[in-house]
């Protein structure tokens, strides 16, 4: 039985590189940018407008000045001339300024006069952006990024079409056991619905990668068998239950049978334990995760969501945490690190849920963080300090430095 963390050392090691491809702009977006792009040009261009009014020489900016009115510049149409002394030219936010012109004067501050114009007590030049204000020629964006859609509108922005991005894994998903029946059936008395494997797809999918639910296995080596085969080409293969040692587990001699080699069998925290991991005979990566819902999921996002960023070419990190208050007391723990399921309050306190079995559900959809206990922690009085791992709920994110949150 290992750590935490030699676990997710050793998850690292095998994750799948990254893998380019070529994607266009109207794509990018959630997509993780794998080489860097430099722009092809300042931006703005030229030295633009930053308001409506009338683009002028400064020297002849000056409260009460009759200016002789001689074209225009739009966004997109600058003013083909150059301005002389004593000369205007109307112009519109972006557009570019004229040669000649150093400045200009909002609209408001001046009065159109037949073919002049006059400028106000209150005229005062300025209100122009200069060529490059924004960014110059070769300005890049790093790599590897998760694209925002700033990020996106960036991008365009350089100039660039399309851009080079990691290319989503190939996430296949393996529930197993004799017990479960697929939601919408109708399940026999000694059977429950099958809910790990969908709660992992939603996972991996949110993560940046693309699950592919393979059909349930049965508890048999020949239905485990049959299950890897359907898997073959995945960059991640992930088993749900059978990861144990118990009569019917049958997912570590079933992969060792296929040719897969094992990095390490048995983590050290709750719930999780029976975590399994090694290299399947095609390259791809195996990660066993155990049977019950809770340990399942919280296994998902300690170890399987770090590996999918790790996969898409982001630093390989665990799960971030922050610190937090404890709105109630924490009990000791044993000798595995534990994470407990908890509510995070108005006040910023995180409060642990009385019941922490790892089979209920419920529970954890009502969580928003994992209270994070160390092996052997002697228990900690409200208002103690911890570290605390965040949830997603509802679509949102509560907190966290990760690249996804």
């Amino acid at each position: 039985m290992i750590p935490v963390a030699e676990a997710l050392a050793a998850l690292f090691a095998l994750a799948p590189p990254p893998v380019p491809e070529r994607v266009p702009l109207a794509g990018l977006g959630g997509r993780v940018l794998l080489e860097p792009l430099a722009a092809r040009r300042d931006q703005p261009p030229f030295d633009a407008s930053a308001m409506d009014g009338y683009a002028v020489r400064s020297a002849d900016a000056r409260p009460g000045a009759r200016l002789r009115l001689v074209g225009e510049s739009a966004a997109g149409r600058r003013f083909p001339g150059t301005l002389g002394a004593g000369e205007a030219v109307r112009i519109l936010t972006g557009a570019p300024l004229p040669r000649g012109a150093d400045a200009v004067v909002v609209q408001e501050d001046a009065t159109r006069d037949g073919g002049h114009v006059l400028l106000g007590p209150g005229a005062r030049a300025g209100h122009v952006r200069p060529a490059g204000a924004d960014f110059r020629a070769g300005a890049t964006l790093p790599a590897p990024r998760l694209l925002s859609p700033g990020d996106v509108a960036l991008v365009a922005a350089f100039g660039h079409a399309e851009a080079a991005v990691a290319r989503p894994p190939d996430v296949a998903i393996l529930a197993t056991g004799d017990e479960l029946a697929a939601p919408g059936d109708d399940p026999t008395p000694d059977q429950v619905f099958a809910a790990n494997a969908f709660g992992l797809a939603a996972l991996v999918r949110e993560a940046g990668a693309c699950p592919r639910l393979l059909p349930m296995a049965d508890d048999t080596p020949e239905g485990l068998a049959q299950g890897l085969a359907l898997a073959e080409g995945a960059d991640i293969l992930v088993t749900v239950g059978g990861a144990s040692v118990g009569d019917h587990d049958l997912v570590a001699p079933a992969a060792r049978a296929a040719g897969a080699t094992l990095a390490f069998h048995k983590v050290a925290l709750r719930p999780g334990k029976p975590l399994l991991a090694g290299r399947l005979p095609w390259g791809g990566m195996l990660l066993g995760l155990p049977g019950n819902p809770v340990s399942a999921m919280v296994c998902g996002t300690l170890f399987l969501r770090p590996v999918i960023l790790a996969a898409l070419g982001l630093p390989a990190l665990p799960a971030p945490r922050r610190p937090a208050r404890l709105a109630s007391p924490l009990p000791p723990n044993g000798p595995r690190e534990h994470y407990l399921r908890a509510a995070l309050r108005p006040d910023g306190a995180v409060a642990p849920f009385d019941r922490q079995d790892s089979s209920l559900l419920s529970v954890l959809a009502d969580a928003d963080a994992l209270v994070v206990q160390p092996p052997g922690d002697p228990g900690r009085p409200a208002g103690a300090e911890v570290e605390i791992v965040t949830l997603r709920r509802n679509g949102l994110t509560q907190t966290g430095n990760d690249p996804r949150t």
